[in-house]
């Protein structure tokens, strides 16, 4: 695959998923929009981005939690004249604890983050996605997206089944269009998340099996939505977790994810 001249966007790109995303549409060919809070490491990505692959790179500094960015985010790229063919929404982070742990106004800038800005940064570049014919929209959800909900980090589960069911619907509305909707469902993947949600502790002590590489997440994810794959599930071990989940009775799955969760999510903000 190659995307000379066509411009990818990613949002959390300063590290883990999202700069493995940049790295990848880089080296395929593609221009790439930086989207991040961390400005110094966008311009240490971009810079490594011109000089590794020869392409252009646009930072963009964006609190994706406040209401307002998505909008600021598509102004400017088209004051520059920049046109994105490729949108990865995948900026995040996990709030630990359980529900009444965290105030409201926690979980509403949680949920204007994960929810709200992939829908209307989605809602924003479609539209130029589809008046050309080619689009590619990434949503980057997640395992726990497709399994019964948990104790502890009560919002992740919902807001990633809302995301692969937005992909889906995307996907259908644009089939035939030349724009492709998909939706990854990453498991443990090795990055920066869980030491931001004060979860290290608890998932090193899971199983080397469970976890994968960003790189093959993200390459598998690029070549499904590429192939219109409207849900995407890296790695083995993914897979049959998530084949258990949908072919057990519920009762066993939600017994067999709540026993699970007490490994690796944090159940108490304390």
């Amino acid at each position: 695959m190659t995307y000379k001249n066509k411009w990818a966007l990613v949002t959390g790109a300063s590290a883990g998923i999202g700069a493995t995303f940049a790295r990848s549409y880089a080296a395929k060919g593609a221009n790439i929009v930086l989207v991040a809070r961390r400005e110094e490491r966008m311009r240490d990505l971009a810079a490594e981005l011109e000089e590794r692959h020869g392409v252009k790179t646009r930072i963009v500094a964006a609190d994706l939690a406040e209401p307002d960015a998505p909008q600021r985010i598509y102004d400017a790229l088209s004051a520059d004249g920049i046109v994105v063919d490729i949108l990865v929404n995948n900026a995040g982070f996990g709030l630990p604890g359980v529900y009444t742990e965290n105030d409201w106004a926690a979980h509403r800038a949680y949920l204007e983050l994960m929810l709200v800005s992939y829908a209307h940064m989605t809602r924003l570049f479609l539209p130029g996605m589809l008046a050309r014919d080619y689009g590619r929209i990434i949503q980057v959800a997640s395992l726990a997206g497709l399994v019964p909900g948990s104790a502890g980090h009560t919002l992740y589960g919902p807001s990633k089944a809302f995301l692969i069911s937005f992909a889906q619907s995307i996907a259908a509305e644009c089939d035939g269009t030349g724009v492709n909707s998909s939706a990854v469902c990453p498991g443990f993947t090795y990055s920066e998340f869980h030491d931001v949600n004060k979860t290290r502790g608890l998932v090193s002590q899971l199983p080397k099996h469970m976890f994968m590489e960003a790189e093959p997440v993200v390459e598998g994810a690029i070549d499904a939505v590429e192939k219109g794959r409207a849900v995407y599930v890296p790695g083995a071990w993914n897979k049959f977790t998530a084949w258990l989940a949908r072919t057990l009775p519920r009762s066993w799955a939600e017994k067999m994810v709540t026993n699970q969760s007490k490994r690796f999510r944090k159940q108490t903000g304390h």
